[in-house]
């Protein structure tokens, strides 16, 4: 099999830098988008950095040492510990994106631009930095084998479903409302799966994925008109790509229930022991920042990041070595 390239998203909410641009945008932004903002989409959570790059490159390494060249898109913005890699890419969003967009702090606008990332190879894995590999990987899982397509995982519990966008649910929930919409008016034949997505790597073709945007232009011009996350103008990617790649024969849809721990969950000290005692059995895991505006050392976080140290201990060969003394 060719070279299956990684592609993740990473921001350091705690930048001052960063943070400054966020306040300012969002100060605009707000006046002109009054009550546009998605649910939760702009919580602190949402761009909190828990150290989850660094575990996820871990797990990389450990269970898919093969994979091909990564790519790690940023904001003006390089993790600390990060050790230069002829492996590895920091992509600045500046050069991927056009500077009249600048500054985005919205994911769904972001990855709509993936499949432009210069020398990515044809089929590559994308990653939110807080989506795990939890065994070794097995590519024939993920990019099928003998032409059979990729795979791409729904969860098995149904998906609430509503005839229109709606400020009030979830994001992923309105992505499969678009999905629905667009996939609806385009094929007659199109079914619709109550189903959502699950959290978890997304297996990609880069081909497609340009085959998608000559479709369906207007879809990708709207996304890229975000700044922050607009309950009315849904992410492309988490639903409709995968959506339309199984209605056109390129993927095969399988149900898969993750480990999905909510960090801020009740049950999230339960959902850990389960991570601990299944690791290295699980395909993919999520580890989703539910906590909010909370402070950066707060139990909860601290428990997650405790857990994380014990199943990943060992650096990978992305880190830079500890300081003398540390």
């Amino acid at each position: 099999m060719s070279a299956i390239d990684i592609v993740y998203l990473w921001v350091d909410g705690a930048d001052p830098a960063w943070r400054a641009r966020r306040q300012q945008a969002y100060a605009a932004w707000t006046q002109a988008h009054d009550g546009k903002l998605a649910l939760h989409g702009n919580v602190a959570g949402r761009y909190r950095d828990n150290g989850e790059l660094r575990y996820n490159l871990r797990a990389l390494e450990k269970f898919f040492p093969g994979h091909g060249h990564i790519y790690l898109l940023t904001d003006r913005q390089v993790p600390a510990w990060l050790r230069a890699s002829a492996r590895l890419s920091v992509i600045d969003h500046a050069s991927l994106m056009p500077a009249g967009a600048l500054p985005v702090f919205d994911s769904g606008h972001i990855e709509s631009y993936l499949h432009q990332l210069p020398g990515l190879s044809e089929q590559f894995l994308y990653f939110n930095d807080d989506v795990f590999l939890g065994a070794p990987f097995e590519p024939a899982l993920w990019f099928g084998a003998a032409g059979d397509g990729l795979s791409v995982f729904t969860e098995s519990a149904p998906a609430p479903a509503f005839d229109d966008l709606r400020p009030d649910v979830a994001a992923p929930v309105n992505c499969a409302t678009l999905s629905r919409h667009w996939l609806s008016a385009k094929y007659a034949d199109y079914v619709h799966a109550p189903c959502l997505y699950a959290h978890a790597p997304r297996p990609m073709l880069k081909s497609q994925l340009h085959a998608l945007e000559a479709l369906a232009p207007e879809m990708f011009a709207g996304v890229r008109q975000t700044v922050f996350r607009a309950w009315q103008t849904p992410a492309l990617l988490p639903d409709l790509v995968p959506r339309w790649m199984v209605y056109m024969g390129y993927a095969r849809q399988q149900t898969l229930d993750p480990l999905h721990i909510a960090s801020g969950a009740d049950d999230a000290p339960l959902a850990l022991a389960q991570l601990v005692e299944r690791f290295g059995e699980l395909p993919f895991f999520c580890i989703n920042d539910t906590c909010d505006e909370a402070e950066d050392d707060d139990p909860r976080l601290l428990r997650v990041a405790a857990t994380l140290q014990s199943l990943l201990p060992q650096p990978s060969s992305f880190e830079k070595a500890p300081a003398s003394g540390a």
